[in-house]
């Protein structure tokens, strides 16, 4: 099958076209940098979720309770390990954050296997009650969050190591966006290789095109949904403790607004579909930056403005999956 390769091109052309526009090369540089890693961290947290609908045809509206959860357990760890953060040795820092981001995918895994047995599996195929109760889901979590928590933001430090920016010249770029750049990439990578050259994701995209052909050749397709759903769990704590060292405070409601973003990626990139979600959350990340910079009275709806020119232009997504 030939590859489409036209939504690809909408990322060059996004970055060429805000040159001008920006003026400064300097300028321009940071802004594509912090629109890569702001792009590629909701990638983590919405790769999962668009797997989850792809292969479970289920609309969890909840998703943002794992983003929360592991951006309040990482910062808890990190907290903890509080005299490691704040050292000169870069050992001293990824011995910190190393532990509170796995904790935060465990945790969110975890609760991700509760949420799909509780909650999710009595309404599969039933598509407003999906919304009904993993949004009655997310609203519980937020309140459990409080109570275990507290109400009060907690405020992140990054570690020393990942303090200050590389300067290039007139170029500046912080050194955590360049992490959260080469994080997204991998998990962009691992996905991909698992996806398309693996057994199971052999399997996972069958399902995904097929569920019942899957089922009727012998393998066991509602495990397969449950994994999916727990991996997914994962990376989106994963890309809650990223999101959380990002803006350097954490409250009960980050899952909520992130999952606004979140939503708009996969619908961009077409449901059930990886690549389009990669390439749909570089969109949203790069536009946000861009017109932040441009015109910020403007920026909290370019996103949503982003959405609908897509959807004019491919009612369906970038790169919808067949039976969508």
């Amino acid at each position: 099958m030939k590859r489409d390769w036209l939504p690809l091109l909408l990322i060059p052309a996004l970055m060429i076209g805000a040159l001008p526009l920006i003026g400064s090369p300097a300028s321009w540089v940071t802004l594509t940098v912090a629109g890569l890693a702001m792009g590629l961290m909701i990638f983590i947290m919405a790769s999962g979720l668009t797997l989850t609908f792809g292969l479970m045809d289920v609309l969890n509206f909840g998703h943002g309770a794992f983003i929360a959860v592991g951006a309040f357990v990482a910062a808890s760890v990190m907290l903890a390990l509080a005299p490691w953060m704040t050292a000169d040795s870069i050992w001293l820092n990824l011995a910190a954050i190393g532990p509170a981001v796995l904790a935060a995918m465990v945790v969110s895994g975890v609760l991700g296997l509760a949420f799909e047995r509780v909650i999710v599996r009595p309404v599969y195929g039933q598509h407003l009650k999906q919304i009904l109760v993993t949004t009655g889901g997310l609203i519980v979590a937020e309140q459990l969050l409080k109570v275990i928590w507290g109400p009060d933001q907690i405020t992140l430090s990054r570690p020393t190591a990942l303090r200050g920016a590389f300067l290039f010249g007139d170029v500046a770029i912080e050194k955590y966006r360049v992490l959260a750049v080469a994080v997204g990439l991998v998990v962009f990578a691992a996905l991909a290789l698992t996806l398309n050259r693996t057994r199971i994701g052999l399997l996972i995209r069958a399902g995904v095109e097929n569920g019942e052909m899957v089922e009727a050749l012998g393998y066991r397709i509602r495990r397969l949904f449950v994994g999916v759903f727990v991996v997914g769990s994962a990376l989106a704590g994963l890309g809650g403790a990223m999101w959380g060292l990002y803006q350097e405070t954490v409250t009960a409601a980050i899952g909520a607004q992130v999952a606004v973003l979140v939503f708009i990626v996969i619908i961009i990139g077409g449901l059930g579909s990886v690549g389009g979600c990669f390439v749909g959350a570089l969109l949203v990340g790069l536009t946000a930056n861009y017109i932040g910079f441009l015109a910020p009275k403007v920026a909290l709806g370019s996103n949503i403005l982003l959405m609908a020119l897509v959807l004019l232009w491919r009612p369906q997504g970038l790169y919808p999956v067949a039976k969508r």
